[in-house]
């Protein structure tokens, strides 16, 4: 497993110092803008209710709320119906905090891409200083809400995940490295952990099991984004070392094999803890086959309008395959399904 994980991790590479020096020229340039922006909207109480809700990055949070609760769920116990509704919202509120803090912080790189461009801070309907109120309030009363009324373990381990996105991956790693991804996966792979300890109060190697699906699907999901040539253009053009930028794509495709073909069996664990049954497995074992197809159809095609079709094709089967995974583990609990004994943990 270390020779594979070695393969998997190339040597961080930085950019050049041309690369530098017109990534800080372009930054210094629409930090200018932002500057700016139209006198109503830097007074700041101009934002509408649509704009602080896109702060919330909604799309986002829809998939927190729904691991998060598949975590609340396979759980070994019970949580009395109301205190799990709040530790759903917690988790919630504390993903979309995430998410203006976030958009707080890269106003500057989100104005330089197109994909980003209209978001609420860098077209001036939302000042960074109101993002920036507006996320650390969100943060604060989520952790001590969770905390509060749940438990403080599941409350620590939200206040953790909202540091993790935000001071590891947004304010250092997602511009210092092309493992950005890889690393700072671990934050969207908190949530089941949190629905999960807010249950038992305890972190065991059932809650594990979920947080590794999600932390070694990060990688393949958002690298097939990541390749699609406008995309990689947006990224170039910000100085955001994604592996595509500092790598090449032949080996984002290479990595995107080794990172599938690893996460395949882990997918399997949560039978070992027993947190699963004989429907699941065997269902997720032909969705992982079907992973294996797409990220092999990545990797070996790579040139013309097919190898961007198959990135596309990627992106979209993997953002499937994980609401599936996890959804085989309720249709399990739903229907009152026999689950295997634990083998470990």
């Amino acid at each position: 497993m270390d020779a594979v994980l070695s393969a998997a991790l190339p040597p961080v590479q930085h950019p050049s110092g041309d690369q530098v020096s017109k990534t800080t020229h372009k930054m210094s340039d629409i930090n200018a803008n932002i500057a700016e922006a139209p006198a109503a909207a830097s007074e700041g109480g101009q934002g509408t209710v649509r704009d602080y809700f896109a702060l919330l990055k909604p799309r986002v949070m829809s998939l927190v709320i729904f691991t998060a609760f598949v975590g609340l769920i396979a759980a070994p116990g019970t949580i009395h119906p109301w205190l799990g509704f709040v530790a759903l919202l917690a988790i919630a509120v504390g993903a979309g905090a995430s998410g203006a803090l976030n958009m707080w912080y890269d106003a500057d790189i989100d104005a330089m891409m197109k994909r980003t461009a209209k978001r609420p801070v860098p077209r001036g309907a939302i000042t960074p200083s109101e993002a920036l109120g507006f996320g650390t309030t969100l943060a604060i009363g989520s952790v001590l809400v969770l905390g509060l009324l749940v438990n403080w373990l599941a409350g620590a381990l939200l206040a953790f995940t909202i540091f993790f996105y935000i001071a590891i991956y947004t304010m250092w790693l997602k511009r210092l490295t092309p493992q950005n991804i890889v690393i700072g996966g671990a934050a969207g792979a908190f949530p089941p952990m949190v629905g999960w300890v807010s249950v038992t109060g305890s972190i065991d190697l059932g809650s594990i099991a979920l947080f590794l699906i999600i932390f070694m699907w990060t990688p393949p999901h958002f690298w097939a984004l990541a390749l699609w040539k406008k995309i990689n253009a947006d990224y170039t053009n910000a100085g955001v070392p994604m592996l595509p930028v500092v790598s090449g794509p032949d080996e984002t495709r290479r990595q995107i094999l080794i990172y599938t073909l690893i996460l395949v069996p882990i997918t399997l664990l949560p039978a070992l803890t027993g947190t699963v049954g004989l429907f699941y497995t065997l269902a997720n074992a032909g969705l992982g086959v079907m992973f294996i197809w797409h990220a092999w159809r990545v990797f070996s095609i790579r040139e013309g309008a097919e190898a961007e079709a198959a990135c596309k094709k990627l992106f979209g089967f993997s953002t499937l395959w994980l609401f599936i995974v996890f959804a085989l583990i309720l249709v399990e609990r739903a229907l009152g399904m026999p689950l295997f004994q634990p083998v470990i943990g």
